[in-house]
């Protein structure tokens, strides 16, 4: 029998210190390779708030589809904007959509699962079920009933997919913390006359902070594709601010005539979320303790 865990004593769960994550995390292939790509993302957005080689809502119709050029470097798009420009802005758009709608996600999503797992009875019957008609609701169905009342634009979609990121959070932070409230530290806690907030604050978020890490990056990824559908469809981000997936719209007229108009958002948007994908893959293998020991 294993020796009695300390109340307030370290649990075998929590992520692995510092000093010992970083040296192991930059071996770890999927996790550089996937951090790589997510910082270059995330640089080309930060490097459009103070440059970008043309502005990116500068129309010149009589430069409009021209090819690969010292002056611009990816060409031109149907308005005669540059390609580089735009891809650099729509970075932007992209990131600040799925960090807001991430955000709203996590922060309600995290609450509900920890008040049902801490609640239980009706209290987590309601919530669970709360969570379910929401999941009925994807974010382009959202995103229109949205559109229906206050019009398109990148507030619908952000509010659509926080809305839709709500109950898979609520999911995995429930039954996460249920595993933890049966550990016998917690029911030690208990035994001490900790109350529930307590317990929940002090022991059960700490205890499954690295699971949450993890399906954040992956439901940032699947926030920067719902970004991209909802503005293709014209409900998300609207012109003249740049997107990703208006460029793709805005292409598509153009397949045959300059097809590259829509490999280049296509490539942005899928190097955003292999990056992203392959930084949650590399994180569950580092943050985990068990596969932390066979490495």
């Amino acid at each position: 029998m294993s020796a009695p865990i300390a109340i307030d004593a370290p649990v075998a769960t929590r992520p692995l210190p510092a000093r010992t994550f970083w040296p192991r995390a930059l071996r770890h292939r999927s996790f550089v390779l996937g951090g790589t790509l997510s910082l270059l993302v995330l640089a080309s957005a930060l490097l459009s708030l103070v440059w970008t080689p043309w502005s990116p809502y500068e129309i010149d119709i009589a430069a409009k589809l021209r090819p690969p050029s010292a002056a611009h470097w990816l060409g031109t798009d149907s308005f005669g904007r540059d390609i580089v420009s735009l891809l650099l802005a729509g970075a932007r758009s992209t990131i600040m959509v799925g960090v807001i709608a991430v955000s709203i996600g996590l922060t309600f999503g995290v609450t509900l699962g920890l008040i049902a797992s801490a609640r239980r009875g009706w209290t987590e019957e309601i919530i669970m079920r709360f969570a379910d008609f929401t999941f009925a609701f994807p974010a382009v169905l959202s995103a229109i009933m949205l559109a229906a009342v206050v019009g398109p634009g990148m507030v619908t979609s952000i509010v659509a997919i926080g809305i839709f990121q709500i109950p898979t959070l609520t999911r995995l932070t429930r039954g996460s913390a249920n595993a933890i409230w049966a550990r016998e530290f917690v029911l030690a806690a208990r035994a001490a006359g900790k109350g529930r907030f307590r317990i929940t604050i002090e022991h059960v978020l700490p205890n499954i902070l690295s699971i949450l890490i993890v399906q954040v990056t992956i439901q940032f990824a699947l926030a920067i594709l719902a970004e991209a559908a909802l503005s293709y469809l014209g409900l998300g981000t609207q012109p003249p601010q740049p997107s990703w997936g208006r460029m793709l719209n805005d292409a598509q007229t153009l397949l045959f005539q300059s097809p590259m108009l829509a490999v280049y958002p296509g490539v942005a948007i899928a190097i955003s979320v292999l990056g992203l994908n392959l930084l949650g893959d590399g994180l569950r293998d580092l943050l985990d303790p068990r596969l932390a020991r066979e490495r």
